[in-house]
């Protein structure tokens, strides 16, 4: 295990970073506070730990295991194994054709501190995976938008270790440890059906920021303030060291980090900031649910410019001298919906028909995306017969930013030879999650990648032709035990 330390110029950087997030935090509450004005009755409890996802243990007889893992959940002891596994292929499109299997394996454990040492507020949480098999984004496709969430270089890697303190009858939380910020930040919750990656953490985040930035599957020392002033609106803020693994953009993350204990301090610090306003998640009520979020981020480091180089020539030029230009910092803004548009009768406020999107930009000079949007409509419990399972279709629109486009056109122009200008990518994808029965759900899926790579080249064509458009089927199950 390696632990670096902070410079006195970077102590600096954070110091800032910490302001940042509090502002960024204040600033992105922009949202609806006055709406909870009217009496309400009381909420219920919130969830205990063994509360928010179901296991296969209640759901079948597995000898000694389910009344484990209740004694447990008893004395404030969630452990968890999860299983996914899943197969995908595309007939035809990418650079080739094939299936690829992938599986990962989580161990978790979460730890209510109240109940076993009577610490009152504080939990406890870590988690990692075991990773193996094959994308077929890597292999096949080489697009930006991974036809996969769990798609990651086989490893055994350590993800998120904190505790949590609640403050102030639970309004304050404080978060301090190895976080990811895509277990918080940037989220739809209607986004998480779906199995293609950038649905999640959406590209421009994974593709900008170093490492690719605080996500799956590299966690980073962090500290994460959360306050809800009223039921409906939680403020986030957050710091995060900038550079998970230290590999920067060179892409060897893994041969820097390959266990993902390197709890890196001495990098740039990255900041973000969210606010949101939840409406209509009563039980009892008849409005439809709906959640708004505004968030933005800004990282304190130095950025390679797309396009120019110290002397302000073309970085595709003959006369560049291959030094790109510094530019400092980089930053963006985004904007989340997800939103009930037909709401089942029932107590659920989320059986029904929902639909999301989410939109983000950033500069053009210093990053490879400057502007994305995705969206999509899910169908969820609509079948009396099977109330657990949600069918969906999103779309996602990815833009490469016009200095990397410039790049682009100008290294064919003095190269004298062909080559396809990146412009854009866009990923849709079409699914299905079947609840076999609590715990264990099978997910067939289909998606269709328009431009791989944003109309990269083909690597495989003498010709440098653009990597042609990709149909991709797969299917997923999932086990939680």
């Amino acid at each position: 295990m390696r632990v670096s330390l902070l410079s006195a110029s970077h102590r600096r950087s954070w110091t800032r970073a910490a302001a940042s997030a509090v502002a960024l935090t204040i600033g992105s509450t922009g949202l609806a506070y006055a709406a909870d004005a009217a009496a309400k009755p009381p909420e219920p409890p919130p969830p205990g730990i063994c509360d928010a996802q179901p296991s296969i243990t209640t759901s079948i007889a597995i000898p000694v295991a389910g009344d484990i893992k209740k004694y447990l959940c008893d004395h404030g002891i969630n452990f968890q194994v999860n299983y996914i596994g899943e197969v995908f292929g595309n007939p035809t499109g990418g650079i080739k054709q094939g299936a690829r299997y992938e599986q990962r394996v989580e161990l978790g454990l979460d730890a209510d501190l109240d109940k076993l040492a009577g610490l009152k507020g504080l939990t406890f949480h870590v988690n990692g995976y075991s990773i193996a098999g094959q994308s077929v984004t890597t292999y096949n496709l080489l697009n930006y938008s991974a036809i996969s969430n769990i798609a990651a270089h086989p490893a055994l890697l350590l993800f998120e270790l904190w505790a949590e303190q609640k403050l102030f009858d639970d309004k304050v939380a404080i978060r301090i440890g190895q976080l990811a910020a895509d277990s918080e930040f940037f989220i739809s919750e209607f986004g998480g059906l779906y199995t293609n990656s950038t649905f999640g953490w959406p590209n421009p985040m994974a593709v900008n920021l170093p490492s690719g930035g605080p996500a799956y599957p590299f966690a980073t020392p962090a500290v994460r303030i959360k306050y809800n002033p009223i039921d409906s609106v939680t403020l986030m803020g957050a710091v995060f060291n900038g550079d998970p693994t230290g590999a920067g953009f060179t892409g060897e993350v893994y041969q820097n980090d390959p266990s993902g204990t390197d709890f890196r301090l001495k990098d740039s610090p990255f900041v973000i900031g969210e606010g949101a306003y939840a409406y209509n998640q009563e039980k009892e009520g008849t409005g439809l649910a709906g959640t708004l979020k505004l968030g933005g981020w800004y990282h304190f480091g130095n950025f390679d410019s797309q396009h120019f180089d110290t002397n302000n020539v073309s970085l595709a030029s003959p006369d560049s001298n291959g030094i790109a230009k510094q530019i400092r910092g980089d930053w963006g803004l985004y904007g989340i919906l997800d939103q009930m548009v037909w709401r089942l009768p029932g107590d659920d406020p989320k059986k029904g028909v929902g639909v999301f999107a989410r939109v983000t930009g950033a500069p053009n000079f210093q990053n490879t995306m400057n502007f994305y949007v995705d969206g999509g409509v899910n169908f969820m419990g609509l079948w009396s017969a099977r109330p657990d399972d949600s069918f969906g279709l999103a779309v996602a629109y990815s833009e490469i930013s016009p200095s990397a486009r410039a790049f682009d056109q100008e290294t064919a122009v003095f190269s004298g030879t062909y080559m396809p200008s990146r412009n854009y990518e866009v990923a849709l994808e079409l699914t299905y999650s079947a609840q076999i029965i609590p715990g264990f759900t099978i997910q067939p899926d289909f998606q269709y990648i328009f431009h791989p790579g944003a109309n990269a080249a083909n690597p495989l064509d003498p010709n440098n032709a653009p990597i042609p458009d990709a149909a991709v089927f797969g299917v997923r199950s999932v086990i939680r035990f």
